[in-house]
């Protein structure tokens, strides 16, 4: 059958048809965000001055004559004030990942973006580079006009200086960052003599650049476009999820009144449309159109909205912190918080709290040392002088502690066992030491086992300065008697 086509015609160009490149890229508008001062505010600022405080003294701690947080990729070592890791326990780094995830499930569930808005790195250092913005270029309404304004000295000298002062913070953020994997008085050292490698180098300017490109040019954008937590944060939160909310039933209709007016006799709401709530908000949205996924939980509109309300003599909590069905029902905020802990937010809490106890536990008990045993492959046993039966072993001791320690090597499992070799070995600190086993078996004792591969253990066991056992480690192992 032949198969129906349908036929594309030519259309003759008629006089004063052109052709047009239309761009589907549209320039995202600036957005200038005002100052705001409230109870958020300072709760923002604490989060800015704590984490900080955290990040930009942590590397300057010392422990025991070394740097108390220190990632030693070199030596693959992991300095966590006394605790010591190893590349071989990622374990420890797979768990806290899933904790800070079931955290994150936790308290979005809880009260939605509570991380974007007061502890993410992009909202602290935006904060950060705002804050230098408006003591160097004022307040909105300044920087709106100095951006207008056309270049001279005076524009010229004000954006020199805040970019000067961005990069200043956004360098030493980098130096800061390199100071967790290379020991940070060695790499102060370096950068006063001019002499730091060239692969420091590259990750203090590549890192102080992310933050000066993020914090000073993209900020919002990282927000809305770039971080996934946006798009995915509508599946772990729902109706009773504390969250920025405004009150349309109280708000609407809105416009603008004198202070003395009485806005139910002119049919209005408490919303005097001021528009103060998008002027504060660091991604631009307007919160009376509903949640939306650009809000960051930050409640800068609460603030400005609250401080409206009292200018106006009208009651705080137009726009406020308050669960989609408590608005939309009425109700009061001893019911929304009652809703708040629901069957989801218990299991994530519940699951967070057995992890972290199993977390901590597993810290708590893990040895100083540790110990693996691998059988000689090549031969899996051999008759050596009157008859007995030998199998060689390469047992690997690791010493996780800051010194020297010395260890005794036994075997237990198998009756007549004779163990080839020094008992008493020495490792050196945070060193692993490969050392080469013969464990005989006498001919008697191997008849009556019989051929095959048999159980036994091998035990290390750290000696205190008087030779007694402090700590000891066991390895699962193997003897095979020969046919």
């Amino acid at each position: 059958m032949k198969a129906r086509t349908i036929p594309i015609q030519p259309v003759a160009a008629t006089a004063g048809d052109s052709a047009e490149l239309v761009s589907l890229y549209a320039k995202q508008p600036k957005i200038y965000p005002r100052a705001v001062s409230g109870v958020f505010a300072r709760w923002r600022w604490t989060m800015v001055w704590l984490t900080q405080l955290v990040f930009y003294g942590t590397p300057w701690l010392r422990w025991d004559d070394r740097q108390a947080v220190l990632f030693d990729l070199v030596d693959r070592r992991f300095h966590l004030f006394g605790l010591v890791l190893q590349p071989q326990e990622l374990i420890f780094l797979a768990l806290l990942l899933v904790l800070s995830a079931l955290a994150l499930f936790f308290f979005t569930a809880v009260a939605g973006r509570l991380w974007c808005g007061y502890a993410c790195p992009q909202t602290v250092y935006t904060e950060i580079f705002l804050w230098i913005e408006r003591r160097v270029e004022g307040d909105r309404l300044a920087r709106m006009q100095l951006d207008a304004a056309p270049w001279g000295a005076a524009k010229l000298a004000r954006k020199a200086a805040k970019h000067a002062a961005w990069l200043a913070v956004a360098l030493f953020t980098g130096f800061t960052f390199v100071g967790y994997f290379t020991p940070i008085h060695q790499l102060a050292g370096g950068l006063l003599a001019a002499s730091l490698s060239p692969w420091e180098s590259f990750w203090v300017l590549f890192y102080g650049f992310a933050t000066y490109g993020n914090a000073g040019f993209l900020r919002e954008q990282i927000c809305k476009y770039m971080c996934p937590y946006a798009r995915f944060q509508s599946t772990l939160i729902d109706g009773d999820s504390l969250v920025v909310a405004y009150d349309q039933v109280r708000g609407d209709p809105r416009g603008s009144r004198s202070r003395k007016a009485d806005p139910r006799s002119l049919g209005l709401g408490d919303c005097i449309d001021c528009t103060m709530c998008v002027q504060v908000c660091p991604t631009g949205i307007d919160i009376r159109n509903g949640l939306q996924n650009e809000c960051i939980g930050c409640a800068a509109c609460i603030d400005v909205c609250d401080d409206v309300m009292g200018k106006m003599g009208y009651a705080p909590g137009l726009i406020r912190y308050a669960t989609d069905r408590g608005v939309r029902q009425g109700l009061s905020r001893e019911q929304m918080l009652a809703r708040v802990w629901r069957p989801r937010v218990w299991i994530y809490g519940a699951l967070l709290l057995v992890l972290s106890v199993a977390f901590v536990a597993a810290l708590a008990m893990r040895a100083g040392h540790t110990v693996d045993v691998q059988r000689d492959r090549g031969a899996l046993a051999r008759i050596v002088d009157a008859g007995w039966i030998e199998n060689t072993y390469r047992v690997q001791i690791g010493n996780r502690g800051g010194t020297s320690h010395r260890y005794r090597i036994e075997a237990t499992g198998l009756p007549v066992l004779n163990v080839q070799g020094d008992a008493v070995i020495e490792v050196p600190p945070y060193a692993t030491l490969p050392v080469v086993r013969h464990l005989r078996l006498a001919p008697d004792e191997a008849e009556r086992l019989g051929s095959g591969a048999h159980a036994l253990h091998w035990r290390v066991l750290r000696l205190r300065a008087d030779g007694s056992p402090a700590e000891t480690v066991q390895a699962a192992s193997t003897f095979y008697v020969p046919r």
